[in-house]
C-alpha cells in the first residue's frame, strides 16, 4: 500500500512545454544566433535549465539561465494545470496520503512558475534543484525527499513524465507511475504503472 505520492511538476502537474521550448528557442536565436526546432530541444524537458544549457554548449550558464527564465514570462499564458490534478490532490489529502514534489526547477523557478497556481497547500514538501548536489536522473532528489519527510521508499510512489523521472525513482528504490497526459515517449519508459489520466492514480491506490 502506498502512503506517500510524490510528483514532478513540468509535464505532470502543469503543462509548461510550450513556454519552456519557445522561450529557449528565443534565447538561442536572440543571444547566440542559433535557430533550433522544438523537436531538437525536447531533451531539455525534465532536467535543470543549467544542465540543458551546458549540453547546448553555452558557457555563460548563469546569465543564459536568467535570460531564459525572463523570456518564460512572455509565454506564461500558455502554462496551465492539467485537467484532473486539483481534484486528485484534494482526494489524496482527504485520504491522508503524504504528498509533495521533487522537481528539476530551482526554488526561484518553483516560486515563479508553480506557486501562482495555488496547488502548494496540498503539496507541503518540496525538493528543488538547488536543494541537492546531484539532480535527476540521479536518485539524490528523491532520497532527500524521503529523508526530510520520513517516508519509506517501499511505500512511496513517484509520478513523472520523463525517462529522467523513471531513472531517479528506480535508483532511489521508489515505484514509478508514468503520467501519460504529459509524456512524449511512453513506449521508451518502462514504468511500473502507466496512467492515462490523474484520476487513474486514485483507482490504483484503491486497488493496492
Amino acid at each position: 500500500m502506498y502512503t506517500t505520492v510524490i510528483f514532478d511538476i513540468d509535464g505532470t502537474l502543469i503543462n509548461t512545454e510550450e513556454a519552456v521550448l519557445k522561450s529557449l528557442q528565443k534565447l538561442l536565436l536572440n543571444n547566440y544566433s542559433r535557430k533550433m526546432s522544438q523537436q531538437d530541444l525536447a531533451f531539455v524537458l525534465g532536467i535543470p535549465g543549467a544542465v540543458s544549457l551546458r549540453q547546448l554548449g553555452i558557457e555563460d550558464i548563469d546569465d543564459a539561465n536568467k535570460c531564459w527564465n525572463d523570456l518564460m514570462r512572455d509565454y506564461r499564458h500558455t502554462v496551465h494545470v492539467y485537467e484532473g490534478i486539483q481534484e486528485l490532490l484534494f482526494e489524496l489529502k482527504k485520504q491522508s496520503i503524504l504528498t509533495g514534489i521533487v522537481t528539476s526547477k530551482t526554488n526561484q523557478e518553483f516560486m515563479d512558475d508553480f506557486v501562482p497556481f495555488g496547488l502548494v497547500g496540498d503539496l507541503p514538501y518540496t525538493v528543488c534543484a538547488d536543494d541537492t548536489r546531484q539532480h535527476k536522473p540521479h536518485p539524490e532528489p528523491l532520497l532527500k525527499f524521503l529523508e526530510i519527510t520520513g517516508a519509506q521508499g517501499k511505500t512511496s510512489l513517484y509520478i513523472g513524465d520523463t525517462i529522467y523521472d523513471y531513472e531517479c525513482a528506480r535508483d532511489a528504490g521508489v515505484d514509478f507511475g508514468l503520467a501519460l497526459w504529459g509524456c512524449k515517449q511512453p513506449d521508451l519508459i518502462p514504468a511500473k504503472y502507466k496512467l492515462e489520466h490523474p484520476k487513474d492514480l486514485l483507482s490504483l491506490l484503491k486497488s493496492r
